[in-house]
């Protein structure tokens, strides 16, 4: 990617709005401004970071395309650290599409996708890792994942990070003077010192990993699948939770052909719940289909919700469903409980292999509140702090941290046999590029090209 170059992108979603915004960054971005905003003052007299009105004129033919409000910053105090103009129009679809043609027909280019983040990252206004927490929380789904990419932003696991690989560095470099001038006064590195140093090191790596698993699902959330017998309540259940009547419900079994999906909620935890066909033999060819998919989301689910009727008991076919998904995290839904007496309901329960059982009438709204608890406890451990402590969201920064506590293991295990120091830096060197490949001082471009290809185009 040529710097040089002066990039041009819509940076609001496609589609009718009040507002629309068109970015310009680079070496041109204030000549290409003046050509074409008309206003009280000229582009080149507007004081950077100052909102100014006016009007954007076509100087070909004169042509006024919108009334405007236009932002100049001037480098380096601007997200991409160059010179950036920020246009903001009226959000309709042909407005935004002139100004950008426009402008693209003054020496300027359209941006690659990412490519303001990805420019902010080579000029040094933010690492690789916040880089990454952008595109995070443009895509989080509640409020904790959005404080959690908010706190990578700002640098908080860069700076832990950081500290790690500097002490790995330091250490690198004591070792080295130690082996290579011997006969200099300077002080002798023991291996107790360095063995000392590495478990601090893989300490604090193993205390920001510990994490992760709370993070992912901050960031990602759970996949939860709802399964049972036919005309259970799986829809009335999907329904309710998601606030919406997403899936048709009727008395007639059979009626939920194909999967129905809805992002709920839940204590701050983005849930995908996952509606499906119920799991019988059918002849029907549809319902067919629809069995077959049920068993595809299972598959990939991270939490089964089990659902039997109250009335109908438990079947051998609850049983078989139950036992192909054992090694999953199950919840037990018994629904219905409005048409029994609690004899019966102790009955299923005495009858049910699992740990996590909850009583249900959808109906009479009954058990939805302890089922959105029972949810958020079995993977989240105590209160989520996003706050406080510095969430791993990112499977990237976890491989990576991982293999550089692998590559601290395998130097303390050579320190531990005798092996000769230069040996050991080897392990060190390994640990310190893998921190940094994570902040982008030692990433690779086709890592790099990769990250950024997942933004929108104009970020």
């Amino acid at each position: 990617m040529l710097n040089e170059d002066t990039i041009a992108a819509i940076s609001t979603p496609h589609g009718t709005g009040g507002i629309g915004i068109v970015r310009i960054s680079g070496n041109k971005s204030f000549e290409i401004a003046d050509k074409l905003f008309v206003g009280r003052k000229r582009f080149k007299d507007i004081k950077s970071h100052t909102v100014s009105f006016g009007k954007i004129i076509n100087p070909y033919n004169e042509q006024i395309l919108d009334e405007v409000l236009i932002i100049k910053m001037k480098k380096p105090n601007s997200f991409t650290r160059e010179d950036v103009v920020e246009i903001s129009c009226h959000g309709g679809i042909i407005v935004l599409k002139n100004i950008l043609e426009l402008i693209l027909k003054m020496d300027a280019r359209l941006a690659e996708p990412g490519e303001f983040t990805k420019r902010a990252f080579l000029n040094g206004r933010i690492d690789l890792s916040q880089a990454e927490a952008v595109i995070d929380l443009i895509n989080s789904k509640t409020d904790e994942s959005s404080r959690a990419a908010l706190s990578q932003l700002e640098g908080k696991l860069s700076k832990k990070l950081r500290e790690a690989r500097s002490k790995l560095i330091e250490l690198l470099a004591h070792i080295e003077v130690t082996v290579d001038y011997p006969e200099h006064d300077t002080e002798e590195i023991t291996g107790k010192k360095i063995n000392e140093e590495l478990k601090l090191i893989n300490n604090r790596l193993l205390s920001i990993i510990n994490g992760f698993e709370k993070g992912r699902i901050i960031r990602e959330g759970i996949d939860a699948v709802i399964i049972g017998r036919p005309n259970v309540g799986k829809s009335s259940l999907l329904n309710e939770l998601s606030g919406k009547n997403r899936a048709i419900v009727t008395d007639i079994p059979g009626t939920t052909r194909d999967i129905i999906e809805e992002y709920v909620n839940i204590n701050g935890i983005p849930v995908r719940i996952v509606d499906t066909a119920g799991i019988r033999q059918t002849e029907d060819v549809v319902e067919k289909i629809g069995v077959e998919k049920t068993h595809g989301a299972i598959e990939s689910a991270d939490l089964i919700i089990m659902m039997i009727d109250a009335k109908e008991g438990i079947a051998q076919e609850d049983l078989i469903i139950l036992n192909k998904v054992k090694n999953k995290k199950i919840i037990a839904v018994i629904n219905k409980i409005d048409l029994v007496d609690e004899d019966r309901i102790r009955q299923i329960e005495m009858s049910l292999p699992v740990q996590q059982l909850l009583k249900t009438s959808i109906k009479e709204d009954i058990g939805l509140n302890e089922l959105g608890n029972a949810i958020f406890e079995l993977f989240i451990k105590g209160e989520v702090s996003a706050n406080n402590e510095i969430l791993i969201t990112n499977v990237r920064h976890k491989n990576l941290i991982d293999k550089a506590i692998s590559s601290i293991n395998d130097s303390l295990e050579a320190l531990c046999r005798g092996m000769p120091l230069d040996l050991i830096t080897i392990d060190i060197i390994n640990a310190a590029d893998y921190l940094g490949q994570i902040t982008g001082e030692s990433v690779r471009e086709d890592v790099m090209h990769e990250i950024f290809s997942r933004f929108c185009l104009g970020k």
